[in-house]
């Protein structure tokens, strides 16, 4: 008995509420921690392979296999990613609500699978005919409606299963460490760098090694690669289950949102003198969707939700308190908080627009350069390996120099969130600067009265101007992409409640989406205006050489400049959440905000 007590001394329960896979408290030692968290690293580097497999080089399988030509490639790239990240929002509805974040990661992970067999079997069997097509040289016949309808549905089975699981998997990677340890807060903010990193290192292989294969028309080589290592992701992931910690769902949020604002309309006329002294906070609240919200300055309209009048004081004295009548500080706090971070959500999109180039008109371009090294042709699409080696290098930068450096100087606790975003809106004007720099000299070294395939097999392109001159814009796009997308992915998980972290993190990835479908509406806008006839078929058309791609990237980086000065009003404006306990943590976050267009 005395062993058996001992025993339970040692065994040190999380503070933030987690249990294990039987519904108990989870016990620090032998829950989560680095060993679920590692596990939950290497499942999202082996999920992205598998993703990354098809996106990669998806805008040239539309071109080559499916007869689209670059611009209408380009759009349903930009559609078909941005519906990949839009399926978060779902994903995150189900976790917060009703399934938990490891049933929806695993449901959505099948999905994933499913779509991607799917994919392999109906290219094999239906799509890469005549035998031997898919490459430069040789592009495949047309195809029936069955046959699209196959590949269209196989695809967006990949981006459901993709999308639903992506903002989870983050947001359940991060449960594996309780704020309340020191210790464990560290690695929690550590582990959203790891994470960002684990995804770049999984799409290294993809945009290499597996680029490769589907360059040179072996599409089906490389699609059963992807599903392959979507299968090892999810039986991986299925072993850690004993480890992982796990939150209970909290219900549907939608009708906690409604009651506040029907609460706040009942008291529209009520005057409201000292309101922190009379807002209502129920303990059962507070028990069943996570920690308690601190009331914040802003919104008072909303604040009457959670006035007690005369009325709701006899209502509740009568055990007849009714939620749509009165409301909880937390539950007004938090619909505070998700109209303060929807401005801020907004000013993300455009850095999307930027990033998405990367996949669609980065390779079209590169896809017009000299690709030659000798005897040997370097695939456009794995031009992004550069871009995550500089992600894996900023990490490493900002880590171990930058941040401590910063922290030092200014004795706080290094960049906040919002700061790392700025940098990165920075970052990534610079990198379109660059891009239509390459481009303007890629046209000015273009061969006179060649179309865009002319000796597209040997490597030449359509111009003289060597494909490494991309690499600066893939590195400066890799550096953006550590401060904003991994700021990102810790500011909109940090400042969620805990009822709707998952929410937080499928934030992130709808910026994303959203930033898909602006580009696509953005390059559909702009061959509408620039174009005027046979001679000048628009900024973007089939034969670049005809075209201005470099005017729409300079397009970009003034449209991302005016949103730069927008993010910093926004940001100087936010007001940090403040979690019961918290208090002295927040208060130096938003110190910090007020100097923030002076730091960045």
């Amino acid at each position: 008995m005395e062993k058996k007590m001992k025993k339970k001394v040692s065994e040190v329960c999380t503070m933030d509420g987690a249990v294990d896979m039987h519904g108990h408290p989870a016990v620090r030692d032998r829950t989560g921690n680095w060993v679920a968290g590692i596990l939950i690293l290497v499942n999202q580097g082996l999920a992205t392979l598998a993703f990354f497999g098809v996106g990669v080089n998806l805008v040239l399988f539309l071109t080559r296999v499916m007869g689209q030509d670059n611009a209408d490639a380009a759009n349903n790239v930009s559609k078909w990613t941005g519906t990949v990240y839009l399926f978060s929002l779902l994903g995150a509805f189900l976790s917060d609500s009703y399934l938990g974040r490891y049933a929806t990661c695993a449901l959505f992970q099948l999905i994933f699978l499913i779509g991607l067999v799917a994919l392999s079997l109906s290219s094999y069997i239906f799509l890469l005919k005549p035998k031997g097509c898919g490459d430069a040289k040789f592009h495949c016949g047309s195809h029936s409606s069955y046959h699209n309808a196959i590949f269209y549905v196989s695809i967006y089975l990949i981006a459901l299963g993709n999308g639903g699981y992506q903002p989870n998997i983050a947001t359940f990677g991060a449960d594996q460490f309780d704020e309340g340890d020191p210790n464990e807060g560290h690695s929690k903010i550590a582990f959203f760098s790891y994470f960002y990193l684990a995804l770049n290192l999984g799409s290294l292989f993809s945009n290499t090694i597996l680029d490769y294969f589907e360059d040179n028309g072996l599409w089906t080589i490389g699609f059963w690669a992807s599903a392959g290592s979507a299968a090892m992701a999810l039986v991986l992931f299925i072993c850690g289950t004993p480890r992982y910690r796990y939150f209970k769902p909290s219900g549907n949020p939608l009708p906690r949102f409604c009651q506040v604002f029907v609460a706040a309309m009942r008291k529209w006329k009520v005057k409201v003198l000292e309101p922190e002294e009379e807002l209502f906070e129920g303990e059962e609240f507070s028990t069943n969707y996570g920690r308690k919200l601190l009331h914040t300055q802003g919104f008072s309209f909303l604040d009457k939700a959670a006035y007690m009048t005369t009325k709701d004081v006899k209502e509740m004295e009568e055990n007849k308190c009714n939620p749509w009548h009165v409301s909880t500080v937390t539950q007004v706090e938090e619909v505070k908080c998700i109209l303060r971070l929807l401005p801020i959500w907004l000013c993300t999109i455009l850095y999307s627009v930027v990033f998405t180039q990367m996949a669609s008109l980065f390779v079209e371009q590169g896809d017009a350069m000299d690709t030659r090294i000798s005897s040997f042709r370097i695939p456009p699409a794995s031009m992004s390996s550069f871009d995550i080696l500089s992600v894996a290098a900023f990490i490493f930068f900002y880590r171990r120099v930058l941040d401590p450096f910063v922290a030092r100087k200014t004795n706080s606790r290094g960049l906040t969130e919002l700061q790392r975003m700025g940098i990165g809106l920075i970052v990534a004007i610079m990198a379109m600067i660059s891009a239509g720099l390459v481009e303007h000299f890629r046209l000015k070294y273009a061969s006179k009265g060649c179309n865009n395939n002319c000796d597209e097999g040997s490597g030449s392109g359509s111009s003289s101007l060597s494909i490494f001159w991309q690499v600066p814009q893939y590195v400066l796009i890799g550096a953006s992409e550590v401060f904003m997308y991994v700021g990102q992915l810790e500011f909109f998980n940090g400042q969620a409640p805990d009822a709707l972290k998952s929410f937080g993190s499928a934030l992130c990835m709808t910026s994303i989406s959203l930033g898909n479908y602006v580009s696509s509406l953005l390059v559909a806008i702009v061959m509408k205006i620039s174009a005027k006839d046979q001679d000048m078929p628009g900024w973007i058309p089939g034969n670049l050489n005809k075209g201005h791609l470099d005017r729409f990237y300079f397009l970009l980086a003034v449209l991302t400049s005016a949103d730069f000065l927008i993010y910093i009003a926004w940001a100087r404006w936010y007001k940090y959440i403040k979690f019961q306990g918290n208090n002295d943590d927040e208060e130096e976050d938003i110190n910090k905000v007020k100097d923030f267009d002076l730091k960045v």
